[in-house]
């Protein structure tokens, strides 16, 4: 019997050298390569998309079940509240139009009330304080928050569970999808619950806030004042980064992963992942939710969920509820009634302390199915995996040296010279469509894929698989090797680029990256190939291992290709309001990049198992040039288009005044501060109407004035002064009414050294104080929040009080204590510039013409402003 075994062994090795040495031949025609990418291509585009923007069919008042959402409900309460028009923190139709919508919603829940189950309790609240933001300190006055608590009557429970979302909108939009939207589905949700026969264990607090786009100061409100604020122990927080389709997790915790659970279990249509949690925290993202003042000041955690699609119209005059789907408000609806119906009757709410352990990795596959472990199970699984495709890879090549005329030896050799050739591949892969990004920003042409996404192909993904294809197919053109035959040489090519892989997710693992499961799923893919191939005689039969592989690599196809996407789709829109001093070419390249080597990195080195592999680089070359030439020398290239993916354009009407330290006016002038919010500043405007003649940099002005001495309206405004411009009008900008004025109350001697500075001042809803202490004088103490004193702000750059009013605007005092050694005060020692900000005014008529003459592709964001200066 033995002696049987080992003749049956011995042919089947002689059997497989015969093929690994005599069949080098049987590839496949060229024209199959061609066929193999583009199913690869069809796929993305017959499944992920479809699946990306999939929402569930949204119910009407006729399908009205006692405990369902309904959409229909949800949509004409958005209709309504939209059509307000700009709630405008400060404004008639945010403090009173706005309010009185909600409250008589709530009015209308609170009747039909399941009074046998719930108590309801309405608070209509306002909140004034101050904290600091980067080198902004925000200073809030009355702003409005509508709380309601829904009490279970069978509940002692004093955890509450928080539901968070705002009403107030940006200047000159409607804001339904930011965020009238996630009101409109609190409201539904509210209704729900409220009128439902159903046992609950904690109060739900919903909080519609008031105060949210003009620096995150209602819910600030709410958690550092509010009587319910302290029993509030989890958040699912609401917010918008466009308009329409689902909504995604991209935060959670800090350190509860047992919240991603409840998700997990409560969510129908799941959409989250950790790497949107990592990257939004790297600060990319150029936007901020109420969740931060959550954790930051109430130390609560929870889920911070967000409308992501269509962020073309975020924040612009476009985000009206015609837009959105009903099916979206279905899809949101659906997710956060049950989730909150679970997050409500969680007994960890009432000992969260208990539960903090750590972080989650999360992520759902197509919106079909939701993963989520903890982070030490990530590791092991990182590590596992990583182990485990090392050892795979090692018995890998201990095969084809028994199968080959070749020693082990031998095999390692030509495995460290194909990881050469794999690791240039894998940089070129990375590096090529960073080099396309530059290029275009060089000649002027960033952007050229907003309103055309398609062209990310050809520039940035063609690119990229050209890197990963080039190297590997010259190296298999010229490489000659009797002993181990082409197919185990493109084994030991697949191989290498595991190791690659490997060898990140150790890396990332080790540095505490969660978003490291992205490289674990096409390494775990090909393990589990790889072992299958090991276990069966497929591993030694030329080719016919690639069956196997490809099979292998469609579930981490689908998921990298629209993780990806997800983030082309988000990122896309935001180039255009990044800011000047940011190229966002380089983060689609460098998304591209990534999503085509996690999607094709086990693929494209399958083109060598097909006759003239060359023909499908030359394929990817010829993509590209056409795709440099469509961007480049056609309107296809041009970013903008009316309504649908314009250019924002905002710039303020500024009249600017200096007062020297004797009170007389030294300067007095007038004209448009324009803070381009996209890589290509005034590009889109020469040729067009309006007359931009004599634009001119600020940088100068900033180097000589404080604050450039003009009316720097946000943090936005402060940090992309650098790349504004200036054009002057002789027509001096009339500003619209109450004046902005700052009047010197008192001055008192608090000691030898010190002296006491109190002011007045009044003006519109918006205003900014910009202090600066002359070099030998401290500021030692002031009326705003006294830590913030011990975090100057870097040179040249002063103090900035931002000031908000909410339903009332009232003269706001202060004073500034002045430290200086000699105790000399009968000479300039402050600098103090107030700024007024009249955005709802459309200014005077020459403003007004201006305005008028922008092309139809221009989404303006523009108002009178006033900035005066005095030294003291």
């Amino acid at each position: 019997m033995a002696d049987k075994e080992s003749l049956i062994s011995v042919e089947s090795i002689e059997a497989s050298r015969y093929v690994g040495k005599n069949k080098t031949d049987s590839k496949l025609p060229c024209y199959f390569a061609t066929g193999f990418i583009l199913f690869w291509v069809l796929l993305f585009f017959a499944v992920v998309i479809p699946f990306f923007y999939r929402l569930p069919t949204a119910l009407t008042l006729e399908d009205a079940q006692e405990n369902e959402f309904i959409a229909e409900r949800a949509y004409k309460d958005l209709y309504t509240l939209s059509n307000i028009g700009n709630k405008l923190t400060g404004s008639k139709q945010n403090e009173v139009d706005a309010v009185n919508f909600i409250l008589g919603k709530l009015a209308e829940i609170k009747d039909n009330l399941q009074s046998d189950y719930f108590d309801m309790e309405i608070d209509l609240s306002q909140a004034s304080g101050v904290f600091g933001s980067g080198t902004t300190l925000n200073v809030y006055l009355d702003v409005q928050n509508i709380a309601v608590k829904l009490t279970p009557k069978q509940s002692s429970s004093q955890s509450y569970l928080l539901v968070n979302s705002h009403f107030d909108s940006k200047p000159a939009t409607w804001s339904a999808g930011d965020a009238g939207f996630m009101i409109t589905v609190m409201l539904e949700v509210l209704r729900v619950i409220a009128t439902t026969k159903q046992h609950l264990e904690h109060p739900i607090v919903f909080l519609f806030n008031g105060a949210e786009e003009i620096g995150l100061l209602a819910s600030h409100g709410f958690v550092t004042q509010h009587k319910w604020a302290p029993n509030c122990k989890v958040v699912v927080n609401l917010d918008a980064a466009g308009s329409g389709g689902r909504e995604v997790l991209f935060q959670s915790g800090p350190s509860h992963p047992w919240l991603v659970n409840y998700y997990k279990k409560y969510v129908k249509h799941p959409f989250a992942t950790t790497m949107a949690e990592e990257i939004f925290q790297l600060g990319i993202i150029p936007s901020d939710t109420d969740f931060r003042q959550f954790n930051m000041y109430g130390n609560i955690p929870g889920l911070d969920m967000a409308q992501i699609t269509n962020g073309y119209v975020y924040h612009t005059k476009y985000d009206l509820s015609s837009i959105i789907p009903r099916g979206s408000l279905q899809n949101t609806g659906d997710n956060l009634l049950e989730l909150v119906r679970g997050l409500a009757n969680a007994t960890e709410l009432n000992d969260i302390e208990a539960y903090k352990t750590g972080h989650a990795v999360f992520f759902d596959f197509l919106g079909l199915y939701f993963v989520n472990y903890s982070e030490a199970t990530g590791k092991s699984i990182n590590f596992g995996v990583a182990g485990a495709v090392l050892i795979f890879i090692f018995i890998s090549m201990w095969r084809m040296s028994a199968v080959s005329n070749a020693s082990l030896c031998n095999v390692a050799s030509w495995f460290i010279l194909v990881i050469i050739v794999q690791i240039i591949s894998f940089v070129l892969g990375l590096v090529l469509p960073i080099v396309v990004a530059y290029g275009m920003d060089a000649f002027g042409l960033s952007l050229t894929y907003y309103s055309t996404p398609l062209l990310v192909v050809g520039l940035y993904v063609c690119p990229s698989l050209i890197g990963l294809s080039l190297p590997i197919t010259l190296y298999y053109s010229v490489q000659r090797n009797e002993k181990i035959s082409n197919a185990y040489h493109l084994q030991l090519a697949l191989h290498s680029q595991a190791v690659i892989l490997a060898l990140l997710v150790l890396a990332a693992t080790a540095y505490g990256l969660r978003t490291s499961y992205i490289f674990v799923i096409p390494l775990a893919s090909y393990m589990i190939s790889l072992a299958f191939n090991l276990l069966t005689t497929l591993h030694d039969r030329s080719y016919a291992w690639t069956g196997v592989l490809k099979l292998s690599q469609v579930i981490p196809f689908l998921y990298s290709s629209y993780v990806i996407y997800t983030f082309v789709v988000v990122l896309t829109p935001m180039g255009a309001r990044a800011g000047s001093a940011s190229n966002r070419d380089l983060y689609i390249a460098v998304l591209a990049a990534v999503g085509a080597v996690l999607s094709f990195g086990f693929l494209i080195p399958l083109i060598n198992a097909f006759r003239k592999p060359s023909l499908v680089v030359l394929s990817l070359f010829l993509v590209t040039a056409i795709s440099l030439y469509l961007a480049s020398s056609t309107q296809i290239g041009f970013p903008y288009r009316p309504k649908t993916s314009g250019q924002r354009v905002a710039y303020l009407q500024v009249r600017s005044k200096y007062y020297e330290y004797d009170g007389t006016l030294s300067k007095d002038f007038s004209g448009y501060l324009f803070n381009f919010q996209d890589r290509r500043e005034d590009t889109p405007l020469k040729g067009t109407k309006v007359n931009l003649t004599g634009l001119a940099s600020i940088k100068s002005e900033c180097e000589e004035h404080m604050m450039c001495g003009l009316p720097l309206f946000d943090y936005r405004y402060v940090q992309n002064r650098l790349q504004s411009k200036f054009l002057k009008r002789d027509e001096p900008v009339q500003i619209p009414e109450p004046p902005t004025t700052l009047t010197k109350m008192a001055k008192t001697n608090i000691n030898a050294t010190t002296v006491r500075l109190e002011f007045n001042v009044t003006g519109p809803t918006y205003l900014s104080l910009f202090i600066k202490p002359y070099e030998d004088v401290t500021i030692s103490g002031w009326s705003f929040l006294s830590s913030h004193l011990a975090k100057p702000p870097t040179a040249p750059l002063p103090y900035h009080i931002y000031i908000t009013h909410g339903i009332d605007i009232t003269p706001l005092n202060f004073y500034v204590d002045l430290t200086k050694a000699d105790g000399d005060f009968d000479v300039p020692v402050l600098q103090l510039g107030v700024s007024g900000h009249y955005i709802q005014s459309p200014g005077d008529e020459e403003a007004v013409k201006f305005a008028s003459s922008f092309p139809s592709f221009s989404i303006l964001a523009q108002w009178p402003a006033i900035y005066q200066r005095y030294i003291f």
